[in-house]
């Protein structure tokens, strides 16, 4: 077991790059920096050296730079892949793996009492945890810098797809247990963390494309009417949409294994159908 408080450092180191091991070859260069002392501040580009100002521009710049809708819903997706864990919790809210470590549960027993579901189809399967508010900002913040210094004015797939394993190398425990690794051509992924989790984005996107989410998201649709604000519904309205919303959470749970997507999917079907619940019954006082 990991020590919490190695734990909570973790989550605060941003990225991980691994250098690559030194090449025998360049020796030689190794030896001249060796022999005149070389220092490896002095061989750094003066154009990357930037003032304390020029710094603070570049965030403000590198901030702006915009997540559009597509990419957001796809990493949306992706992240709601991990954090599942029906037997953690007897509350719907509290079904997830950090339940379960916060109660300091082996985890292999919780894995024994698997729902059925496909554990070689389903992501979450692959991970011990899920991904901290923190990572996912970090990821996001670095995903803008990418394409910034891509001389792009918006993220991209393809900078998330680059990014992603860098930010989440320390942040996503694979489980060398799930049968994922088991599977022909996969064993190198045990050892391989940055081509395990480009596969592992490369897999969401996939289902993603499956489903045809971008065309059909019922949930999506529901949750941008409700951005849209409750000034001036009707109480007929309100009861139209939580009719809705109790329709899809019926069909969401009928006859199917729950996955990580759909469980996100229904713990924002009942926030909607709370605020909303919330509003008929202040309609209902004035």
């Amino acid at each position: 077991h990991i020590d919490p408080v190695i734990e909570a450092l973790r989550d605060r180191i941003d990225v991980v790059v691994h250098a690559l091991a030194f090449n025998s070859r360049f020796l030689d260069d190794l030896l001249t920096r060796l022999e005149e002392n070389v220092r490896s501040e002095e061989v750094v580009p003066k154009q990357i050296v930037f003032t304390e100002a020029e710094l603070d521009r570049l965030q403000t710049e590198v901030r702006a730079v915009e997540l559009p809708a597509d990419v957001r819903r796809r990493l949306e997706f992706f992240t709601s892949q991990f954090e599942f864990c029906e037997a953690a919790g007897e509350q719907w809210e509290y079904k997830t793996k950090d339940t379960a470590r916060l109660a300091g549960v082996e985890w292999h027993t919780l894995a024994l009492q698997d729902t059925g579901r496909d554990r070689i189809k389903d992501l979450g399967c692959q991970t011990r945890n899920g991904l901290s508010v923190r990572v996912l900002m970090t990821l996001i913040i670095y995903a803008k810098a990418i394409a910034y210094f891509r001389g792009n004015a918006a993220v991209d797939l393809e900078d998330l797809r680059q990014i992603l394993p860098y930010v989440l190398h320390d942040k996503l425990t694979p489980d060398p247990e799930a049968p994922f690794f088991d599977q022909p051509g996969h064993a190198v992924f045990r050892v391989d963390r940055v081509g395990w989790l480009r596969q592992l984005w490369d897999a969401s996107c996939a289902e993603y494309e499956r489903l045809d989410l971008d065309r059909n998201d019922p949930v999506g649709e529901l949750g941008a009417e409700f951005r849209r604000g409750l000034e001036g519904l009707s109480e007929r309205e309100v009861r139209a949409r939580l009719v809705r919303i109790e329709r899809l959470i019926g069909e969401s749970g009928k006859g199917r294994k729950l996955y990580g997507h759909l469980y996100d999917d229904l713990l924002k079907l009942k926030y909607l159908h709370q605020r909303y619940t919330n509003y008929l019954r202040w309609l209902q006082t004035q």
